[in-house]
């Protein structure tokens, strides 16, 4: 039987955030030309669905998704899976600091359980209080489907709210997200000095809801701009052809 969500406690916390910087982000651009061009403003106020393309690049998806999270103004709810901490790990302060992200600025919420991880999560973006909301789900579990993601999806438009679904070592289920991506890590450019380089993705846009067709990017996160940035080094950004295979090793990652 699935444990009990800690709702109360979730909303004491919601309530005790500072009021947004501003009016609610209703879209935002990615940073990358390319990708922008393909894909044009991202909705703020819907759910994203985010998978990796192997479990093994779990951490990746979250970074991906902790970057779409950083282009919403306002605090950040991230609710946790605990079966996955194994595997996943957890947020590390220094960690998110070095991303660009403020720590004091973000509430994490662990539960047990898939239903709960919903529960908690269509309640934080039903509130409006945060400008982001990442689900971290691990396993597969019959509560992911088409009902539960079109709840989500109403919950973060009536609180202006960016939900990002992320969902590891589980087949993608039906849904109304407003896109769905499987990220994986990609090789990252040294900085001048041989200085550490950027987190880097391979990004593979699945669908979306706005007819921006299929496409493949390898890019950057700028902590010091906040966003996505093309590749510095050679090679810069790859865009792959829709119509083209997608890589070996990405069957998880398959539209549903």
């Amino acid at each position: 039987m699935p444990s009990p969500v800690p709702l109360d406690h979730l909303r004491r916390q919601l309530s005790a955030l500072e009021p947004r910087p501003c009016a609610p982000v209703r879209s935002f651009r990615l940073g990358v030309e390319a990708l922008d061009e393909r894909l044009g403003a991202v909705k703020a106020d819907a759910v994203h669905e985010v998978l990796p393309e192997a479990p093994r690049q779990a951490v990746a998806a979250h970074g991906f998704a902790l970057g779409l999270a950083s282009r919403a103004a306002g605090a950040i709810v991230w609710i946790l899976q605990t079966t996955g901490r194994s595997e996943m790990g957890e947020p590390f302060g220094p960690g998110l600091s070095a991303w660009g992200l403020d720590p004091g600025a973000l509430i994490l919420v662990r539960v047990s359980d898939a239903a709960s991880l919903l529960a908690a999560g269509e309640e934080a973006l039903r509130s409006g209080a945060a400008g982001a909301v990442i689900m971290s789900g691990w396993g597969e579990a019959k509560v992911h489907g088409l009902t539960a993601s079109r709840r989500l999806m109403m919950a973060a438009r009536s609180g202006s709210t960016l939900g990002l679904l992320v969902r590891a070592n589980a087949e993608p289920a039906p849904s109304a997200a407003e896109t769905r991506w499987s990220i994986a890590s990609a090789p990252s450019s040294p900085l001048a000095a041989n200085a550490p380089g950027r987190p880097a993705f391979r990004a593979r846009l699945l669908r979306s809801r706005s007819g921006a067709p299929p496409g493949e990017w390898t890019l950057e996160w700028d902590r010091e701009t906040r966003r996505f940035v093309t590749p510095s080094a050679s090679g810069g950004l790859v865009s792959r052809p829709a119509d083209r295979p997608a890589a070996a090793g990405t069957g998880r990652s398959r539209a549903a």
